[in-house]
């Protein structure tokens, strides 16, 4: 379920009203805890964040005219996604995240690949996003990226 909008704060306005305010905060929480060189923009009809061309000219593999997407969000038709692509190729950083949210959560986690659902916007631990928002630098993401690719491609 796309949402429409060429803007982040359009993307928000246009979710169901129940849901605002929480993609909000998780925009919010997100931008406070991005380390620099990110860049922000609406991708597949999402809040996304990329390494911008200016730092890793290649872009992504799919199609190099887009930046290297990282990360996204979404109000999806029965839940809010929190796409993290350095969960799914890093299995350190998904164990980090497993144990810290069974310690933050008192439900069950709820994640495919890349994709964490929140099925209620006020069980979303915006504390613990944030934490994981801010252990991933652009760099790492772009060393992490290549070492996937590259394997895959071999």
């Amino acid at each position: 379920m796309k949402t429409e909008g060429t803007t982040p704060e359009e993307v928000i306005a246009n979710c169901p009203p129940e849901r605002q305010e929480a993609m909000r905060k998780l925009r919010k929480t997100i931008l406070d805890n991005l380390p620099a060189g990110f860049s922000e923009g609406i991708g597949y009809g999402m809040i996304g964040y990329a390494v911008p061309h200016s730092l890793y000219p290649a872009g992504y593999h799919c199609n190099p005219k887009l930046p290297l997407p990282f990360m996204s969000f979404a109000s999806q038709k029965n839940f809010i996604a929190f796409y993290h692509m350095g969960i799914y190729a890093d299995p350190e950083l998904l164990d980090w995240f497993r144990t810290e949210y069974a310690k933050v959560s008192k439900t069950k986690l709820d994640m495919g690949k890349s994709c964490v659902r929140f099925k209620k916007p006020d069980q979303i631990p915006f504390e613990l996003i944030g934490q994981l928002v801010s252990k991933v630098k652009p760099e790492d993401w772009i060393h992490t990226y290549e070492k996937n690719y590259n394997s895959k491609s071999k």
